[in-house]
């Protein structure tokens, strides 16, 4: 071989392995090992274990093909004003203030009942059913004397005999026939009090009924009632005069309800707060008894809040997962609050501006449990006195993270925290 393309070959070789050397060096950490008194390459898992000494205990390294695996989504924390809906299932009902009682006010019988049955509308005025009572047959004869003296027709008298006429159930129109005709009539008239829907009927014919008796019930349909179930946790942001949408799904119509002034009832059987609403009902389309739709609507001050999903809940505490950089992850307890449409309110823990993980949590979770059981770290926890995070008392002494104060060992997670306790330690350290 020709001599010059010898040494030509040994210093391309020779270029190319100083080349590899010195990109694989700065692909490797190196450490000094004591037992072979020389520098040795450091393996990755070596790297992240003295990277990560300063950081809090739990943190786990994720790679990013591993992150893409297991589905991994973090997000930004931000505060901001809050408006959720609280979504209730309701019943319709009647209100109190537009229901007609009709109740006998005398023994009689029931002699003609009119076609009016439960669920039919009647107009105000509108014969419901016929009765004759004695009662009111010895009453009428009193007026009728009464009326036909000259000396007591303008008196006292009749207008008492009118009025107990009344009181025993004739209307005004009905005194004023028997004024006119000085008949006597046997059959006295139910008539409507007020243009609704009859609720109940306890009339049929023949009937006897005494004094007291409730024979029909009616109800104006066209402003309803509406109560919802809430919950006690939820109770506290339900505002009075709020305008709530009340929607019927198998007759797809919408209607909109006010939350009463009245405080809400408490019932004992389901542990829930009755809310009540009131609503207009053109077309009487809500009937008493149905079950709506009710979207409530809930405004809540500014705060911090993340998806549900981002926050483990062991029971005995409240995890997040905060995304550090370079596929760091550190577990952080946290204090929740309100819970609404699948969002978490943070009362602490997080602040404005952190990036935490919103998806693939319970996954990162199994990974930081794995670091803690491969370290072997369950149990060898000691709290950092300055910065209050648990520390690795193993990764803390290696690091020269500990300090011996009056006789008892301190452990640091960073060097501030150490220089910190170095220079007032008696503000750090609790008797």
């Amino acid at each position: 071989m020709n001599k010059s393309l010898f040494v030509f070959f040994l210093v391309i070789l020779l270029v190319g392995s100083f080349l590899a050397g010195s990109w694989y060096n700065k692909q490797k950490a190196l450490r000094f090992n004591p037992s072979l008194g020389k520098l040795v390459a450091v393996s990755s898992d070596e790297r992240s274990d003295i990277e990560s000494t300063s950081l809090p205990s739990g943190t786990v390294k994720i790679s990013n093909e591993k992150q893409q695996m297991i589905g991994v989504r973090t997000g930004m924390v931000e505060k901001s004003a809050v408006t959720r809906t609280l979504r209730l299932l309701g019943r319709v009902a009647p209100d109190e203030a537009r229901i007609f009682k009709i109740k006998a006010a005398v023994d009689g019988i029931i002699k003609e009942v009119y076609p009016s049955t439960t669920g039919s509308m009647v107009k105000k005025g509108q014969h419901l059913a016929s009765y004759y009572s004695p009662d009111i047959y010895a009453a009428e004869q009193g007026y009728l004397i009464a009326l036909s003296s000259d000396r007591y027709r303008s008196n006292l008298q009749v207008q008492v005999n009118e009025s107990r006429l009344y009181f025993l159930g004739m209307s005004d129109s009905q005194i004023e026939e028997l004024k006119e005709t000085g008949q006597i009539s046997e059959n006295i008239v139910l008539q409507a009090p007020a243009t609704g829907f009859v609720l109940a009927r306890e009339v049929s014919p023949e009937l006897r009924f005494q004094k007291g008796d409730e024979l029909y019930r009616i109800a104006e349909l066209d402003r309803v009632w509406i109560f919802a179930d809430i919950y006690e946790s939820e109770a506290r942001y339900l505002q009075p005069r709020v305008i709530a949408k009340v929607l019927h799904p198998q007759l797809g119509k919408e209607f909109h309800a006010r939350v009463s002034d009245v405080l809400p009832l408490f019932d004992t059987t389901t542990r829930t707060l009755k809310v009540r609403l009131e609503a207009d009902n053109p077309g009487f389309f809500l009937k008493p008894d149905m079950f709506v739709d009710v979207e409530l609507p809930i405004s809540l001050p500014p705060a911090i809040a993340v998806p549900a999903d981002a926050v483990l809940d062991s029971g005995l505490k409240k995890t997040v997962f905060v995304d550090l950089g370079n596929g760091l992850f550190e577990p952080r307890e946290v204090e929740t609050g309100w819970r609404f449409d699948n969002r978490v309110e943070i009362k602490k823990g997080l602040s404005p501006g952190e990036r935490i993980v919103m998806s693939g949590t319970f996954l990162i979770d199994s990974e930081s449990r794995m670091e803690l059981a491969a370290t072997g770290m369950y149990g060898k926890l000691s709290k950092d006195p300055v910065c209050g995070l648990d520390v690795s008392i193993n990764k803390a002494e290696k690091a020269g993270l500990k300090i011996i104060y009056k006789g008892r060992a301190y452990y640091f997670s960073s060097d501030e925290c150490k220089a910190r306790f170095d220079k007032n330690p008696d503000q750090f350290v609790k008797d």
